[in-house]
């Protein structure tokens, strides 16, 4: 007769597992109760509680060390297991039930609010919008002078061997390098890569060609320093990634190498085609463009890459938003690289906002995003032409 398998002790709370995994990681218990914004006394407690629980000892504690026992090691990971389903589970309802779209709409609403207004106001918006997204743990910031164009270097916690350009979107007209720090910060750690994001001058006070060149500038010293092209790739988001399109199509005018790789996310295709926008939004649309364009045609090959030669690209990755009303042109720049030979990738993910890979840190969509970016970034021979 086969006995029926042993039941988890009455009484073993989620809080009880949160605390376990936290002072097995930290090996410390003021480290640990800081981490979970508890005193350390309570947090002795409820160590105490689960050992009671479980029945035997899962740490040995002396006045100057913490370690795991034999029982708190097979313990482990077992318990981050259950909690990584917990949180998924959890992740998974709060989607069902709207939560995280609600979410990202408090966080995108009191930008769209300024779109009326001044330019300072947006500016400001979107600089506290992006300022509620954090950087990964272990990632540092570090100021960077890229030939005369300033940014923000992440480093990732791991080594790292190839170094990528940031181009952040905002319509050329909003955003900054230190601004998207935690965007920068989240390729780095997936992609085990150096992270410059590039502090390019924005419109109206700097129309075209002032972004691309500041691109180029931060390109150029890049391989100046004695970087390898193969160890370069450019990632831009929005209208960044349009950005570096431009960049890249001069970068190979003027003869220089191509970098290893090019990822674009939710590029900013349609800011080129207000006509297409809803009335309530051409308006707006029209006003950033012309800002952008000072005085160019739309259709100018030099600042809109939907009308430029894309020969002679490197590997892309282009992700885009089931329902982006920035990208509804998205197939056509990726129907125009397969054209022009150039290798790419094209990955849709059901979602509903534009650039939707700057919420990484809660939206499940994006955290897997971004880690296919990581992946790209280091395999992108993997695409065939």
């Amino acid at each position: 007769m086969v006995e029926p398998l042993p039941q988890t002790p009455e009484g073993v709370e989620l809080r009880h597992l949160r605390a376990f995994v936290a002072v097995a990681e930290e090996l410390n218990f003021g480290r640990a109760a800081a981490r979970l914004y508890v005193t350390q006394p309570a947090l002795s407690r409820t160590i105490r509680g689960l050992e009671k629980l479980v029945g035997c000892d899962l740490f040995q504690r002396s006045t100057r060390a913490v370690s795991l026992t034999a029982a708190g090691a097979a313990l482990l990971d077992r318990t981050r297991d259950v909690l990584a389903g917990v949180d998924a589970a959890l992740t998974a309802a709060r989607a069902a039930g709207g939560e995280l779209s609600a979410r990202m709409d408090r966080l995108w609403s009191p930008v769209e609010e300024t779109f009326n207004g001044d330019l300072a106001a947006m500016r400001s918006a979107f600089e506290l919008m992006h300022a509620e997204f954090p950087v990964p743990e272990g990632v540092g910031l570090e100021p960077v002078n890229m030939g005369g164009v300033p940014g923000v270097r992440l480093v990732p916690a791991d080594d790292a061997d190839t170094t990528v350009l940031y181009a952040h979107g905002g319509g050329f007209m909003l955003g900054s390098a230190y601004g998207y720090r935690g965007m920068a910060g989240a390729i780095a750690q997936a992609g085990s890569a150096w992270v410059l994001a590039v502090e390019y001058r924005l419109a109206p006070e700097h129309p075209f060609p002032a972004a691309r060149d500041d691109v180029l500038t931060a390109y150029r010293w890049l391989l100046s320093c004695g970087e390898r092209p193969e160890q370069i790739a450019l990632v831009g988001d929005s209208t960044g990634a349009m950005l570096l399109l431009a960049m890249l199509v001069r970068a190979r005018d003027d003869g220089l190498p191509m970098p290893r790789a090019a990822v674009l996310l939710c590029p900013g295709v349609d800011f080129f085609a207000p006509a297409d926008d809803p009335p309530a939004d051409a308006e707006q649309h029209r006003r950033f463009q012309s800002a952008y364009l000072g005085g160019r045609e739309a259709d100018d090959p030099e600042a809109n890459p939907m009308c430029a030669d894309l020969t002679g690209l490197p590997p892309t990755l282009v992700q885009s938003a089931e329902f982006d009303e920035l990208g509804r042109h998205t197939a056509d720049l990726v129907a125009r690289l397969r054209a022009a030979g150039v290798a790419v990738r094209h990955d849709g993910f059901p979602v509903d906002g534009h650039a939707f890979q700057v919420f990484w840190s809660f939206l499940p969509e994006a955290a897997d995003a971004v880690a296919q970016v990581g992946d790209f970034l280091r395999k992108p021979d993997a695409i065939a032409p």
